[in-house]
C-alpha cells in the first residue's frame, strides 16, 4: 500500500526568530554552449568539469577546498559546491587564473574534439549545512545560479575570443565587498567591472562584478555592461583643453598652423614651387575613430 503524502510542516517566516544557518562560500560553474554539443558528448562533459575543478584547485595549492567541499552537486552542464567563506579570496585569486590556464591546456590537448569554456559564479551567504539531503538550498544558492545565468557574464564569454578567454567570472556584490574591496584578495578592485546582472524572463536584478583572467575583445561593450554603466562612462567630464588660437595674431611666435584636408588641396596664402597630395583615405584601423 503506497505511503500517504505528509503535509509540509516547516518554519514559518516572520513569526518566530531562528538562528541563521552557517555562512558558506558558493562556487558554481557552467559550460558554454553545452546544448550545442552532441548528446553523446554530454556525459563526457559532465565528468570533465569536476575533474577540471579538482585539478585546477590542486595546481593552485588549494586542494583542501576541494577535499572539504560542502553539498557538492552536478548540474549536468556544470557543478556547484559550498566552502568555508574564509577561502573566498583565494578562489578569486589565484584560482580563477589557474582555472583559465588549466582550461587552455585542456582545450589544446583535446585537439578540437571537445572544447570547454566556463562561466564561474561566486557568492557568500547563509545556507543550511547539517548533513541533511536539503543542505545547500536557499536564496544564496539560487542567487548564485542566477548570477551564473545573467546576461553580462554570458555576453562576456560569447564576445571574447575562444582562443584566448576560457573563463569569465561574476562575483556577487557581497562577495566583492567582503573579499575584494576589503583588500583580502590579491587583485585590485580595478580588475573587476561593475555590471547590472539580470536574467531574461526571471525576476532577478542585482549588482555583479565581472572578472576575466585572460581578457580579449572589447570589455567596454554596451551589450555586455548595460546602458547604465556605459552612460556613466560616456558622461564623465572630459579633460579641459586650452582653446586653439583663432588668428595668426593670436598665435605665439614660432608656431604654425596645420590644416587637414581629406582630399585635394587647401591653400592659405602664397604658394611657390610644387605641391604634393598625400591621400590617407586608405588608412584602416580597428576600434572607434
Amino acid at each position: 500500500m503506497p505511503q500517504e503524502l505528509q503535509p509540509l510542516i516547516g518554519k514559518v517566516p516572520h513569526v518566530k526568530s531562528h538562528r541563521l544557518p552557517p555562512y558558506r562560500g558558493i562556487v558554481a560553474v557552467d559550460a558554454k554552449d553545452f546544448t550545442g554539443h552532441r548528446s553523446i558528448q554530454h556525459p563526457e562533459i559532465s565528468r570533465a568539469i569536476p575533474n577540471l575543478l579538482q585539478h585546477s584547485l590542486n595546481r593552485a595549492k588549494l586542494a583542501d577546498i576541494w577535499e572539504d567541499r560542502r553539498f557538492p552537486a552536478s548540474t549536468g552542464d556544470g557543478y556547484v559546491f559550498g566552502c568555508d567563506p574564509a577561502a573566498m579570496p583565494f578562489l578569486i585569486h589565484p584560482w580563477l587564473g589557474v582555472l583559465q590556464e588549466t582550461l587552455t591546456e585542456f582545450n589544446v590537448h583535446s585537439a578540437g574534439t571537445l572544447r570547454l569554456r566556463l562561466r564561474v559564479s561566486l557568492h557568500i551567504g547563509p545556507l543550511p549545512d547539517d548533513g541533511a539531503e536539503s543542505d545547500g538550498n536557499g536564496t544564496p544558492r539560487n542567487d548564485t545560479h542566477r548570477l551564473l545565468d545573467s546576461r553580462p557574464v554570458k555576453m562576456m564569454l560569447a564576445a571574447s575570443s575562444e582562443n584566448v578567454t576560457q573563463v569569465a567570472a561574476i562575483l556577487s556584490d557581497r562577495c566583492f565587498e567582503d573579499a575584494v574591496a576589503s583588500g583580502y584578495t590579491g587583485r585590485h578592485p580595478d580588475h573587476f567591472i561593475e555590471v547590472p546582472a539580470t536574467v531574461p524572463g526571471k525576476p532577478f536584478a542585482q549588482r555583479g562584478w565581472l572578472h576575466v583572467p585572460a581578457p580579449s575583445g572589447n570589455l567596454y561593450d554596451r551589450r555586455i555592461l548595460g546602458d547604465r554603466v556605459i552612460d556613466e562612462l560616456e558622461s564623465a567630464p572630459a579633460t579641459p583643453t586650452a582653446p586653439a588660437p583663432t588668428s595668426a595674431a593670436d598665435r605665439p611666435a614660432g608656431t604654425s598652423t596645420v590644416y587637414r584636408v581629406d582630399r585635394g588641396f587647401q591653400n592659405n596664402g602664397q604658394v611657390q614651387g610644387g605641391q604634393t597630395w598625400n591621400d590617407h583615405s586608405g588608412d584602416r584601423g580597428r576600434g572607434d575613430r
